[in-house]
């Protein structure tokens, strides 16, 4: 992760004086709501007071059924009771992000979308400088409706510049023939993407089998009904009024590009700092980071152990005791938490430790430190034990295959070249942008080792669509060195060099509880992460994965350049992989990439 991009040319012009008289630390006592024991920094915009546990956390309304209507709409949402109403945008009727889709997995899902968006809650924030990003947009804004993790038909994907605008609709169809999961929907229109998910568009998925049931008496032995709570977790600045504010500091000019700020209060499911009361007995919590740019470190504030039974894709062999765990934007965990260890009235904090990027970190920022609150009922819940086996025994799902040997070793780059602009930088995989034609190109029925190597000091979430894979290990690596032997040229030149002869030190293994199928990798700065991945034949998928399909040109194009751009892109092919930091996404940190016939 990156502070945001701005920051960093301020930091080259700026004097130490001015660095060091912006370094407040924010800081507070949460639970009585005692003023920042600091002054805030003056180079940071900061949410007004609220006194944390006010409200009740919601519990996400459940959609389920083989047809269904999604529409994005335009809304108003009070994030906290002290707080004004905020413009927002919704899916499915709901006043902010969207209701939990339940489906069973090889039972084909139809969703037909529409976009009823008005004016963007952001119109004023929109940087039409960006990749694709018109002045339409501030008043008729795009969409892309994406099923994060589905295995789907590169016409159903939610391909960035396949775009639906204000009065249009598009039909999507799922096969889902996949494991079991928790996956989720968003945005992903090219360039606003940020804006669009952050002001609302969001919800999760969870996909059942004939194990995971989700129903009391599941095969697993798994708690289900009101004892399993979705959770989707963000973190947010608000304004004075209690309107949500997509900007992070004053550095950066209104309407500009930011690489992404930390937030200053915890959301979660739609509500600042709220609290449930849970029965005591053990919970199975399905967990989504969907923020814009933190990395969090999750543990409960009396440091209780907790279990990892599942990840992006599916549960793993048997649950992993932990006590904190990171977790990236995109990535989901499945997690079991038993609350029988509390004595009645007890109270347990969801809490976050991860200090922000150095960049983010010298204007003042620091780690949003809460989540919500848990608080404990007299009334006994669900009782059942933590299971010894998730996979792997009668009865259960087959256990985790062996990994598979590659035939193809791909080495790729993550990297923020600087150049003479304003932002000074943009981020790019394979310094390439995103209409770069040198695109990676695998072999349907293949499996590849791609060797992601991240010069940058920054951790970046690398998101890859249509497959799943395994990580295989992080190993350091020398990044001056690196750089020094292998000049980086101007970007629009790709830049993969291999950096075998540039490490640092062993590798090691991924944790425990990463173990499992995932969709997205934590790829940690100044590291090469390498993860094993199988692209499926078309036999396999029941789909060609590379058929082309028409883009979504625009009604009225006008004078607007991003349209007359949208326009020329008559016929789509392939997929995308990208950083799921959603300004670096945002600003060129996304490729195309297409699955061949072998």
């Amino acid at each position: 992760m990156d502070g945001p991009i701005g920051r960093r040319g301020f930091l080259h012009r700026a004097g130490a004086g001015l660095v060091a008289a912006g370094m407040y630390c924010r800081t507070a006592n949460l639970a009585s709501a005692d003023p920042p024991a600091l002054p805030p920094s003056p180079l940071l915009f900061h949410s007004p007071p609220m006194r944390p546990f006010r409200d009740e956390m919601p519990r996400l309304p459940v959609l389920r059924g083989d047809d269904l209507e999604l529409n994005a709409a335009t809304t108003t949402h009070r994030f906290h009771r002290d707080l004004g109403p905020s413009p927002a945008l919704g899916y499915g009727g709901m006043e902010y992000l969207g209701p939990t889709i339940e489906h069973r997995v090889d039972e084909p899902l139809t969703l037909r979308f529409g976009n009823r968006i008005g004016t963007h809650p952001f119109t004023a924030d929109l940087d039409t400088t960006v990749h694709g990003v018109g002045e339409r947009y501030r008043t008729s804004p795009p969409c892309s409706f994406h099923l994060h993790g589905a295995v789907t038909p590169p016409d159903s994907d939610g391909h960035p510049e396949r775009l639906v605008f204000p009065g249009q609709g598009l039909t999507h169809h799922f096969p889902l023939r996949q494991y079991a999961a928790n996956l989720w929907y968003h945005d992903h229109a090219m360039g606003i993407t940020r804006a669009n998910v952050y002001a609302g568009l969001a919800g999760m998925v969870l996909l059942r089998d004939e194990f995971d049931t989700g129903a009391p008496g599941n095969p697993l032995g798994l708690p289900a009904g009101e004892f399993e709570v979705p959770m989707v977790l963000q973190e947010k600045l608000f304004t004075a009024e209690g309107q949500q504010s997509l900007r992070s500091t004053v550095i950066v000019p209104q309407g500009a590009w930011e690489g992404g700020g930390v937030g200053d209060v915890g959301v979660v499911n739609g509500v600042v700092w709220p609290e449930l009361e849970v029965a005591r007995g053990l919970y199975r919590f399905r967990v989504l980071n969907a923020a814009s740019f933190s990395l969090w470190n999750l543990f409960f504030g009396n440091r209780m152990q907790f279990w990892v039974i599942g990840n992006d894709h599916g549960l793993l062999d048997r649950p992993v005791p932990v006590r904190d765990l990171l977790l990236e934007p995109g990535e989901r965990v499945d997690l079991l938490v038993d609350f029988s260890v509390l004595a009645p009235g007890e109270t347990v904090e969801l809490r976050n430790d991860e200090a922000p990027v150095f960049q983010a970190a010298i204007l003042g920022e620091v780690a949003m430190p809460l989540f919500c609150r848990f608080r404990a009922a007299s009334r006994r819940g669900f009782t059942g034990p933590v299971p010894q086996r998730l996979r792997g025994a009668v009865g259960l799902p087959a256990a985790m295959p062996a990994l598979e040997k590659p035939t193809v070793v791909r080495n790729l780059t993550v990297s923020q070249p600087y150049a003479v602009r304003m932002p000074p930088a943009i981020m790019v995989l394979n310094n390439l942008t995103f209409d770069d034609p040198e695109i990676e190109m695998p072999r349907q029925g293949t499996v590849e080792q791609w060797n992601i190597i991240n010069i940058t000091p920054d951790p970046h979430p690398i998101h890859i669509h249509l497959v799943n894979f395994r990580i295989l290990g992080r190993t350091p690596l020398r990044t001056i060195d690196y750089q020094a032997a292998n000049p980086q040229p101007p970007v629009g030149v790709k830049w993969t060099p291999s950096a075998e002869n540039f490490l640092a030190g062993p590798e090691q293994p991924p944790a425990a509880w990463e173990s499992g199928w995932k969709d997205i990798v934590r790829a940690e700065g100044g590291t090469v992460t390498r993860i094993i991945v199988r692209f499926p034949s078309a036999e396999e998928l029941g789909f060609d994965p590379d058929a082309t399909f028409p883009g979504r040109p625009v009604s009225d194009t006008g004078n607007d350049m991003a349209a007359a751009h949208y326009m020329s892109h008559g016929q789509l092919q392939g997929y995308v992989w990208h950083c799921h930091l959603l300004d670096h996404e945002d600003h060129e940190m996304m490729l195309r990439y297409r699955t061949v016939r072998g």
